[in-house]
């Protein structure tokens, strides 16, 4: 409320007279708020250094510079007598002083300095995000109804789900075809460029995305059916989206995975040569094939039971493994059973996926009796429980009246009067 920096200049190098009343009170306020900051960091300063009283010259002794403080101006005189005038009537009283906060030495706009997790950050190198509280067991209080729906899914997957499948091959030149199947849902996780310039796949060749686009996803995804591919935090975004409409997919969300570091110091993992910033989350596209609608397929997607982020401790440096909750995002929206994850790690194997990668220990995999999961006539109750499946096949998951019943759903459309 002062004005420019002009209109101070002037206010203050004018005679008192000569100032308007109210321009004076508003900038003696201005100075005397600008005192009290500087005083409140001399002071948080002072107790970080464990200097006491915070004397000016102790402070630049103490930082090493060898230096002596400039002279200061001389005060106005007019100024200050106004400030006195204007100051709060709980001048007198004791300031309250933040103390042991290393998060905090600069900027008093805050009311609780001890919340700058930016600040926390640059100190320490502890993530703002570690303070996000995300676990299983906190997610679902106050919502009853998701929690037991998330329980309910939960045990339907378990029940109806395949033993882990995996092969072991070099996806540089195994045919997908060669699986002798179709699927519903396909997970890629492959070593993107990005990741060796983070150091962070070892002596393991990264794969370039015009390598990436020539898997021959658009041969073994069925007709619906979805993709989920990881793409990193950079160039991936872009070229993401390019392999998706290669194979034949419409990119329709975006799964954000924001990395933690509560139990190790990750920040030299999260280093990109091509980057102006440090990147501490990664981004898994979701492609659609085929029209696939929220009202009317109940029977092979479940919308809106689950949350378009993930927050996850990163993995160690050297490591590229992804968050498990991706699975469970996954298993709870499409109720297709034929799911496929590519380049697979050994610690991912998961009952209900069929696992391809180089890195994987062995071949268990015999696709007549995989495709043997799937044939004949589904069961009529699973659990003790009717499955709905509504004369769909049982290469879907089906579903419980429990789940319908409380699972979100689309509003019926309303259908516009004939005129």
């Amino acid at each position: 409320g002062l004005g420019s920096p002009c209109d101070i200049i002037q206010a203050m190098a004018a005679p008192r007279d000569e100032v308007p009343a109210g321009t004076l009170a508003r900038l003696s306020a201005f100075v005397h708020e600008r005192g009290q900051r500087a005083a409140a960091r001399r002071t948080i300063l002072a107790h970080e250094l464990g200097i006491d009283p915070p004397g000016a010259h102790d402070l630049a002794a103490r930082a090493g510079s060898g230096s002596t403080p400039a002279a200061q101006p001389e005060p106005l005189t007019d100024l200050a007598s106004a400030s006195k005038d204007l100051a709060p009537a709980n001048e007198g009283e004791e300031e309250e002083v933040y103390t042991g906060s290393r998060v905090f030495l600069k900027g008093m706009r805050s009311d609780n300095p001890h919340n700058d997790y930016s600040q926390h950050f640059v100190n320490t190198g502890q993530r703002p995000q570690n303070a996000i509280r995300d676990s299983e067991a906190e997610r679902y209080t106050g919502y009853p109804r998701m929690r037991e729906l998330v329980q309910l899914k939960t045990e339907l997957l378990h029940l109806r789900a395949t033993p882990p499948f995996y092969v072991k091959a070099d996806l540089a030149g195994f045919p997908l075809t060669a699986l002798g199947s179709q699927f519903d849902v396909i997970l890629i996780d492959p070593p993107l460029p990005e990741y060796a310039r983070r150091g962070a796949i070892g002596q393991q060749a990264a794969w370039t995305w015009d390598k990436i686009c020539s898997l021959e996803i658009d041969l073994v995804g069925a007709q619906p059916s979805f993709v989920f591919l990881w793409v990193g935090a950079a160039d991936g975004l872009e070229e993401g989206r390019r392999a998706l409409r290669r194979w034949g997919y419409k990119r329709c969300e975006d799964i954000c995975w924001i990395k933690t570091n509560r139990g190790t110091d990750c920040a030299a993992s999260t280093l990109d040569a091509g980057a102006v910033l440090q990147h501490t989350k990664e981004h898994c596209l979701m492609g659609r094939k085929g029209l696939v609608k929220r009202s009317t397929d109940g029977h092979f997607i479940h919308a809106n039971v689950d949350l378009d982020v993930i927050v996850a401790e990163e993995p160690p440096p050297g490591r590229i493994d992804k968050p498990e909750e991706i699975f469970a995002i996954i298993e709870r929206f499409c109720l297709g059973r034929r799911r496929l994850h590519l380049f697979a790690p050994e610690a991912s194997l998961r009952p209900g996926w069929l696992s391809v990668g180089p890195a994987l220990s062995g071949t268990n995999y015999n696709p007549a009796m995989y495709l043997d999961y799937f044939s004949g006539p589904p069961p009529e109750a699973v659990g003790g429980r009717p499955l709905l499946l509504d004369g769909h096949p049982g290469t879907l998951l089906g579903s419980w009246a429990e789940i319908e019943q409380l699972r979100p759903k689309s509003p019926p459309t309303k259908k516009r009067p004939v005129r």
